[in-house]
């Protein structure tokens, strides 16, 4: 009889974990983590940051000056035809010839001195001064200030005239005194001979407006050779001083403190390229109108016949760390003396604050606060960690001191952590996009520093993605 057989089902148990389970676990693990973290970025704020670096600011410094200077304006006591022998930009002495008046009019027949007019030949030196007032005018043409070219024809002809009538001088004697009558007129003084009025002589510094800037309204009378004049009539004018100053208008208050704390300011001037150092003084007139005046004790003759200059400032630029303007923001705080705060263990600077327990007996906590700066023996505080109306005990006495005190700080927000740390600046200088701030300051920035490029766009301890 045959036996019948049990099959017997067996079973395999797998206890661990195949490498391809392990896969895919890890793969939804980061999978879960890439969600969160992509809805924690599309959900925080966005912050675009700026990298502080070293830097200067170039600063704009160019300005159109009204030269002033002592002007004695000379007028003519007899009428007739006036005939110039000084030339104009060159200092004359007491009692030297300047002019002559024909009070005839025998010289208007310019043959009669020498027979032909055409002979009267110049010299090398008179080639020479013609060359030169003609190189000084090249050079500091500006087509915008069209109407230099019609004073540049004016002095060269009154130079050309200049140059013949001395010719003529030396034979002025041939002519008969019976028939002919001659004044000679010296100068009253020494000075610098000028040929030319234009009402801007008797200027001070506290004279100056705007309008007096505007050169497409500025008029200036040129005085020549041969001309008719009347009696009391002005025929030339002697700048009788060296010392001398420009003045130009500034934009703000600002600008004019900071000249002004100069003292001395170093000016170029355009014209030649010529420097020299100015005396700063300051006015402001009714309108609010603000000008600066730099006074000068010699060149006065390089630009006697110049009532406006173009000049440059050459001042020191302030180097630092340089900043946009729109990182700045100005922040309050609240401000306790400086033994009120304490330093823990664990580096933590904090302040003693009153509070009371259940029983209604008196106690005290400590509260973690921010120092952003400290001015004499008072720190400033952020106003989130501690309020107005809180009291404040110091660790040695227990003595009590009330919040109340608030005060601004100018700053911008740090962001190298992550999340917006407001720091302190010092402002050295600024111009209309950046600012040069002061490096290395106890609770400023430093070179590499990442800020925040707007103050506007962040809170204090905020999180955020550069």
């Amino acid at each position: 009889m045959a036996s019948k057989k049990k099959n017997s089902k067996i079973t395999n148990i797998n206890s661990g974990f195949t490498p391809d389970r392990i896969g895919v676990l890890i793969f939804a693990v980061l999978l879960v983590y890439m969600i969160i973290s992509i809805v924690q970025y599309l959900n925080a704020k966005h912050v675009v940051g700026y990298e502080v670096m070293e830097g200067s600011l170039s600063q704009n410094n160019t300005y159109t000056a009204i030269a002033l200077r002592d002007e004695e304006v000379v007028s003519n006591d007899t009428a007739g035809s006036v005939y110039y022998f000084a030339t104009e930009d060159r200092r004359v002495a007491k009692g030297d010839l300047v002019y002559i008046v024909d009070e005839s009019d025998s010289l208007s027949d310019l043959s009669s001195l020498t027979g032909d007019a055409s002979a009267v030949a110049l010299t090398e030196d008179d080639y020479s001064e013609l060359k030169e007032d003609i190189e000084d005018f090249t050079s500091t043409f500006n087509k915008n200030t069209f109407g230099s070219v019609y004073d540049f024809k004016s002095s060269i002809s009154g130079t050309l005239s200049k140059l013949v009538n001395t010719s003529y001088l030396n034979n002025i004697g041939e002519l008969s005194s019976s028939t002919h009558n001659f004044i000679y007129k010296n100068a009253p003084s020494s000075g610098i001979v000028l040929y030319s009025q234009d009402g801007y002589e008797d200027l001070t510094l506290q004279d100056m407006t705007s309008d007096l800037f505007d050169q497409s309204q500025y008029e200036k009378t040129t005085f020549s050779s041969s001309e008719v004049v009347t009696a009391d009539s002005p025929v030339y004018k002697l700048a009788t001083d060296e010392d001398w100053s420009i003045v130009i208008q500034v934009p703000d208050k600002e600008t004019a403190d900071y000249l002004l704390e100069k003292e001395y300011i170093n000016i170029k001037f355009l014209k030649n390229q010529v420097t020299a150092w100015g005396q700063v003084s300051t006015y402001t007139n009714s309108a609010g109108e603000i000008f600066v005046e730099f006074s000068f004790t010699n060149s006065m003759i390089t630009f006697a016949t110049d009532r406006f200059l173009s000049i440059e400032l050459i001042t020191e630029n302030e180097t630092g760390l340089k900043i946009p303007n729109t990182s700045i923001i100005e922040k309050n705080f609240y401000v306790i003396p400086s033994d009120l705060v304490n330093e823990t263990a664990e580096g933590n600077t904090v302040v003693h604050r009153k509070t009371f327990l259940e029983d209604g007996s008196q106690s005290s906590e400590e509260v973690i606060v921010s120092v952003h700066s400290q001015v004499d023996d008072n720190y400033y505080i952020d106003q989130d960690a501690i309020a107005s109306g809180d009291v404040l005990l110091y660790p040695s006495t227990n003595a009590e001191f009330t919040v109340s005190e608030v005060a601004s700080l100018t700053g911008v927000y740090n962001i190298n952590k992550g999340y917006a740390d407001f720091k302190q600046i010092e402002v050295l200088y600024n111009n209309d996009e950046y600012s040069i701030v002061k490096s290395n300051t106890e609770y400023g920035l430093n070179v590499y520093d990442f800020i925040a490029l707007d103050a506007t766009s962040v809170t204090d301890d905020e999180l955020i993605y550069k």
